[in-house]
């Protein structure tokens, strides 16, 4: 085992949003930071949501409203922060009579003694209701409200089945999740912390007023001293509280698993659709990455390693068949092109489904025999700033010197322009770079935002980015994300810090793969260059 590693203030078990979200507010209020991955930032349940930051509409049937209002605040919120990889979206609601609840949602149950003539349907005033509630729950002062379409003349209703006739339209963002993760660590890193990728906590004890920690990773076995141990293992949470920090447990999760589909692209419009199901479900299908369509997603009760999540037939199926009872043209097996599959870690509510298990987060405090633990269950992206907050509030007492709240609307890197300007960006970029095609342009803007220039770096031609590996992937961009956002293998950059394994063939990520080795071993690159 090297040397120990020094005492820091905090240290952070996970690298998804809620470990990175955290690593980052803690940072910005002068506190010293050690956050440990086991594997990839993202690689698990951050970078498998649905790539939205919603309010989220149906869990107003579950009387979520404390919920639902923060993460409607949030979205504005976060828009600003980062307009690069969040934009503004609005979402087509078809009605039918032929919608109808879950049954076991507190609205069923409630409709279903004063109106059990309605035999579980959602009526169509109830729906406007919940729009009414989603417009203003919030705040909201960016996002157009909900309004009315008439199907047979806008173009929305042109790839549905014309028995759908009528549609409310809403807003919410859209947000690239794993780079949300990413630069929150690169923010947690310029800001002080230490981001350790591919190393796993293999032991932490109390020893008197510290916790010691001990990694394993790419230097070997380490330890450390922390005065706060963090516990963000997302899906792997229960696992770090018995089994790494030997707590008695404080709460537990339900793993529920999310499964997505992407097609090829199924209409010409920027709109989503919000479809809902005769059996109380929704998905989504959503514009996705320029030449494809999102759809999703599925709640089944995971039982395996969190690890080993995989979509199933049966998922695929449901997906295809529900989105084809919507669209004119059947969505079939060979539309699609890619999946994926996360592991949502859930607090455990008891529910008596996946579906109806709380979104909400819990913070569980323990400070049994001395030096605090938080363990971090459940949450989702959209309140993953606001979880922050929340987890360094119960943390505040150990800390009477740290600053206080920091993180509203403060840029991550890249998004320091204004929340419309991304048109604007873009276009001085190509006029700068004319060698730019309008998807390479749009592209680096949607990832990198203002930094794009760092990574061109005065170039006159394409030649001047180095080797050319396909889908606008030059070696300047890639040198770009092994140096400074973490990267060490080719589905780091195709999967997470970017989606372009969607463009690349087999051959391709090869060399990349066989590329990005031969960087990571010449340089030794273990953190992204100051």
């Amino acid at each position: 085992m090297s040397a120990d590693a020094g005492t820091t203030d905090i240290f952070v078990i996970g690298g998804g949003i809620n470990g990175c979200g955290i690593a980052r507010d803690a940072a910005g209020r002068g506190l010293s930071v050690t956050l440990a991955e086991q594997g990839d930032l993202a690689q698990a349940t951050s970078s498998a949501s649905t790539k939205l930051f919603h309010g989220g509409l149906r869990y107003l049937e579950y009387f979520e409203f404390r919920l639902v209002r923060e993460a409607l605040e949030e979205r504005e919120t976060l828009l600003v922060a980062m307009p690069h990889i969040s934009w503004p979206m609005r979402f087509v609601l078809p009605y039918s009579p032929d919608m109808r609840f879950e049954s076991d949602t507190p609205t069923a149950r409630l409709l279903g003694r004063i109106m059990p003539w309605m035999k579980g349907r959602r009526p169509a005033w109830l729906i406007r209701l919940g729009l009414f509630l989603y417009d203003t729950l919030g705040g909201r002062k960016i996002l157009p409200a909900t309004r009315t379409l008439d199907l047979a003349t806008d173009p929305a209703g042109k790839p549905l089945q014309p028995r759908f006739r009528r549609a409310y339209e809403y807003s919410d963002c859209g947000v690239d999740d794993a780079r949300l993760v990413v630069l929150n660590a690169r923010d947690a890193a310029a800001r002080g912390a230490r981001i350790l990728t591919r190393t796993r906590v293999v032991s932490a004890e109390r020893s008197g007023d510290v916790w010691r920690v001990v990694t394993e990773g790419p230097a070997g076995r380490r330890e450390f001293r922390a005065r706060a141990l963090v516990n963000a293992g997302g899906p792997w949470v229960e696992d770090v509280i018995r089994n790494v920090a030997h707590a008695r447990p404080t709460g537990g999760v339900r793993l529920v698993r999310g499964s997505h589909i992407v097609t090829r692209r199924l209409f010409d419009h920027d709109r989503c659709y919000f479809f809902q199901g005769t059996d109380g479900r929704i998905i989504f299908a959503i514009p996705y990455e320029g030449d494809f369509t999102l759809i999703g997603t599925t709640d089944m009760d995971h039982k395996g390693a969190p690890g080993d999540a995989r979509i199933t037939d049966a998922e695929r199926d449901y997906l295809l068949a529900f989105a084809s009872r919507y669209f004119t043209t059947p969505v079939t097996a060979e539309d699609v092109v890619w999946t994926y599959s996360g592991v949502r870690p859930l607090y455990n509510d008891g529910a008596s489904s996946a579906t109806a298990a709380t979104r909400d987060y819990v913070l569980a405090l323990d400070t049994a025999g001395g030096a605090p633990l938080l363990n971090v269950f459940g949450g989702k992206i959209t309140t993953y700033r606001r979880l922050a907050e929340s987890a360094l509030a119960k943390l505040a007492p150990a800390f009477p010197s740290a600053r206080g709240d920091w993180t509203a609307r403060v840029a991550l890197p890249g998004g320091d322009f204004p929340w419309d300007g991304v048109a604007a960006i873009t276009a001085k970029l190509r006029a700068r770079y004319p060698f730019l095609t309008d998807f390479w342009a749009g592209r680096l803007i949607r990832a990198y935002g203002t930094e794009a220039e760092a990574i061109l770096a005065g170039a006159g031609t394409a030649a001047d980015l180095g080797r050319d590996f396909g889908g606008t992937l030059s070696e300047a961009e890639v040198r770009w994300l092994v140096t400074r956002e973490f990267a060490h293998t080719a589905d780091d950059i195709l999967w997470r810090r970017s989606k372009l394994g969607l463009r690349l063939g087999p051959e391709q990520r090869a060399a990349l793969d066989e590329f990005v080795r031969q960087i990571t071993t010449s340089t030794g690159t273990m953190t992204p260059a100051a």
